[in-house]
């Protein structure tokens, strides 16, 4: 194999490694909270949007990992009364989603801690290492 190949290799597993271990971190940090890692995304994503409501699509397109049971992650976070799904009075094949009061609580009790979590997985680095570490995979994320 040649060496680009061999390094190609070698910087994907190690991606794959790092990705895995700040998963592991991030998930040992929700778990108290009975909430998955994909679960909080969702919830980020619809406290993003400020009140407005989102589509399923627009959850989806917006995600982290693009999953096709959006869905079924959506029906959990109904179940734990984080987030409601209407049908828009415009459009009765539109479904509108948005996040509770209880959902936004359960957010401003995470956000401290998953920000001392994410400092704990990027402890290793500089802060100038982190910004060239983002760069490096703003490249890979934004040009493929």
């Amino acid at each position: 194999m040649d060496g680009y190949l061999e390094i190609a290799k070698n910087t994907v597993v190690g991606m794959l490694k790092a990705g895995n271990k700040a998963e592991q971190y991030l998930n040992g940090t929700l778990k108290p909270f009975d909430i998955s890692l994909q679960q909080f995304n969702v919830l980020r994503i619809l406290r993003g949007r400020k009140g407005k409501a989102a589509n399923l699509n627009t959850v989806q397109q917006r995600m982290i990992h693009k999953m096709s049971n959006t869905s079924r992650l959506i029906d959990k976070l109904i179940e734990k009364k984080l987030v409601e799904r209407e049908i828009c009075p415009d459009n009765r094949r539109k479904i509108e989603i948005f996040i509770t009061n209880r959902g936004l609580n359960l957010l401003n009790d995470l956000d401290n801690k998953i920000q001392m979590t994410e400092a704990e997985i990027l402890k290793p680095l500089s802060i100038d290492d982190q910004k060239i570490l983002r760069n490096l995979i703003n490249k890979i994320t934004l040009n493929n």
